[in-house]
């Protein structure tokens, strides 16, 4: 089964999406590159004062550390051959012979030719910020598949880390579903907790849950291959966006930050 691999590569995603690549290298067909500061999307500015509008000044820490810093390093640094880790996503494909895409539109005709392309089966969508419509998703044979890390039902959206910190109890999780035009709503297909610990932020949590889907891939995708993975329909709860700035406040009473300075240090190794 060919695999169409749709990510932004982040610090909450980059170990365990460039580990998934290496793994997967002879079955991706397409790597679909999405870019958070598209001019489409608002561009750098506007993407930023919207989440600064909305959250407040302390979203910013969590913005500059998950898109902005690991990018720069990256751009800095040149990883040493065979450090999977460390090697931008861009770079690992080209270095596999794996054709990528920058994604402006994952609905528009441009994806829709490269998905045609590539011969690709089945959309995998990994940290991925764009929303897929029933048409996109219908175009792969196997339709698609996304890794959210959270507890689903629980925060849909696109921080669900934030607000399971902010929840009582903390319930931390990460969930395997089925795409669908409605956001993260789609048939569960794995899911698996992970324990709480004291001062982890929520880009760390998120970090962590994407590497834990990792075995659940490995599970999931010759199920769906062989046509025998189970599904379960969930029910539809409210969709939860970026924190508003009394969520981010309240955050900050119980002692958690959305990013830290362990955060920092993460970005900086790689």
């Amino acid at each position: 089964m060919r695999i169409a691999l749709l990510t932004l590569e982040a610090l909450a995603n980059r170990r365990a999406v460039r580990r998934f690549v290496a793994a997967h290298a002879d079955d991706i067909a397409l790597v679909g590159l999405s870019d958070p500061y598209r001019p489409q999307a608002g561009g750098a500015f506007g993407q930023t004062w919207r989440r600064l509008r909305r959250s407040g000044p302390r979203i910013l820490p969590y913005l500059v550390l998950n898109f902005a810093l690991p990018g720069l390093v990256d751009a800095l640094r040149r990883a040493p051959p065979g450090d999977v880790d460390r090697t931008p996503l861009a770079r690992s494909c080209a270095e596999r012979g794996i054709p990528t895409a920058k994604v402006e539109d994952v609905n528009g005709p441009a994806f829709r030719d490269a998905l045609a392309a590539s011969g690709a089966e089945l959309l995998v969508s990994f940290h991925f910020d764009q929303i897929l419509t029933a048409e996109t998703i219908a175009a792969a044979p196997f339709g698609g598949i996304n890794v959210h890390p959270g507890l689903l039902p629980l925060h849909r959206g696109p921080v669900p880390t934030i607000h399971a910190l902010l929840d009582e109890p903390i319930r931390l999780g990460v969930s395997i579903h089925r795409l669908a035009p409605r956001i993260d709503a789609g048939g569960l297909l794995a899911q698996t907790e992970m324990a709480d610990a004291p001062g982890l932020t929520a880009l760390a949590a998120a970090a962590r849950l994407h590497e834990a889907a990792l075995p659940l891939l490995d599970r999931v995708l010759p199920e769906i291959a062989a046509g025998s993975a189970s599904e379960t329909p969930l029910p539809v709860l409210p969709y939860r966006a970026f924190p508003t700035r009394a969520e981010m406040a309240a955050l900050a009473r119980k002692g958690r930050r959305a990013a830290g300075l362990s955060d920092v240090g993460e970005a900086l190794r790689g």
